[in-house]
């Protein structure tokens, strides 16, 4: 296995990492700060291509899954609220409608989209049913030539600034289906906001439908839990990239900390007890990058591909939670104060225990991969 980079996937680092550099990380604390949806650098990323490096030309570039998740990492790095909203658009936001629109639809809506000009999101989570879909109550009921959406949705991303909803919901009593709803469809209520610990800039909110008219069905009726099943690997390795992106910002903000640090006369790196956190950051690092893009490899070779996905994500959002925990620690007091960005962190970082499916999932995922 050769995990060296290629000329291309380099190219994407590095345009990403200065990207991240020179306009997120200045931004990020006030994002935080005024939890406000990123409109401009949400555009700016869109103007990078990021939104298409999944998808094959002439719509995207048709990156391949390691560059994405070097994207994604460094998008995180920068801030990982702005990171969050972005890759809601690259994959799920998208994904249904590069896949199943035709015709003027497809015209209207998927390019401005891919340039970041529509903001897309998925509806799937619902009060009663978050991990557990099967229990989803929003239902389509088909009326006079036209599918028609009743139920409610929560922790929607970008909701509260979304053009194009893309909607799973009930066509009967073991049937889930996909529907994209547009922003003007009667009916249709983004509900209240929902304030979080973090990644506050990645905007949620509450959606509700009644007889909300759908634009059309994406793919076949009753595909909803397949079509999904297509891009949980991505959406898994993606959130592991996510975790690796704030979990990096933590590790070299509290070691350039260290190393200015100066108590009893030496820089405190040069404690013990303080060069112990440091190499356990290092370490988790090293070892959450090594197994996500492990099976990113998997991925594209063909060899694999969910289980490793799960395995990645879960070692890498705990890895992640770890290393931010211990670069505060670090910092003492400076860690838990505002002024600095490693308590954003430590409230950002948790947003990737959850999204992709929770530990508590996917550790019973990997497990049934292991006996069946």
């Amino acid at each position: 296995m050769d995990f060296s980079l290629s000329d291309e996937q380099e190219a994407t680092r590095v345009l990403f990492a200065g990207f991240a550099e020179r306009e997120l990380r200045p931004a990020a604390e006030r994002l935080d700060r005024e939890a406000c949806f990123p409109a401009e650098l949400f555009e700016k990323v869109g103007r990078l291509g990021f939104f298409g490096m999944r998808y094959d030309p002439p719509e995207g570039s048709g990156a391949d899954l390691p560059a994405y998740l070097l994207a994604v990492e460094e998008l995180a790095r920068g801030s990982l609220a702005v990171a969050a909203a972005c890759t809601m658009q690259s994959l799920m936001g998208t994904s249904f409608i590069h896949r199943f629109t035709t015709g003027e639809v497809r015209e209207r809506v998927l390019a401005p989209a891919l340039r970041g000009e529509l903001i897309g999101t998925i509806c799937m989570t619902e009060p009663d049913a978050g991990s557990d879909l099967s229990s989803m109550e929003t239902a389509a009921v088909k009326r006079g030539g036209r599918w028609l959406l009743s139920g409610r949705k929560t922790w929607i991303t970008s909701a509260p600034v979304a053009d194009l909803f893309t909607v799973f919901a009930r066509t009967g009593e073991e049937q889930l289906s996909v529907f994209l709803v547009e922003r003007e469809a009667a009916g249709l209520t983004v509900g209240r906001a929902i304030e979080k610990m973090g990644v506050r800039a990645s905007v949620t909110s509450e959606v509700s439908f009644e007889d909300t008219p759908a634009t059309c069905m994406l793919g076949e009726r009753g595909s909803g839990m397949e079509g999904l099943k297509g891009i949980l690997v991505d959406i898994r390795l993606m959130t592991a990239a996510l975790a690796l992106g704030v979990a990096r910002a933590a590790y070299e903000d509290s070691l350039a900390y260290s190393t200015e640090r100066v108590q009893f006369g030496r820089p405190i790196c040069k404690f013990q007890a303080v060069a112990a956190h440091l190499a356990e950051m290092r370490t988790h690092l090293a070892a959450a990058r090594s197994l996500t893009h492990w099976s990113a490899w998997r991925v594209e070779s063909g060899a694999g591909g969910a289980d490793e996905a799960a395995m990645a994500k879960l070692f890498a959002s705990e890895a992640g939670l770890n290393i931010c925990d211990r670069a505060a620690r670090v910092m003492a007091s400076y860690g838990y104060a505002s002024e600095y960005p490693i308590e954003r962190y430590l409230r950002d970082v948790r947003f990737t225990l959850i999204g992709g499916g929770t530990s508590e999932i996917l550790r019973g995922h990997i497990a049934r991969g292991a006996t069946r």
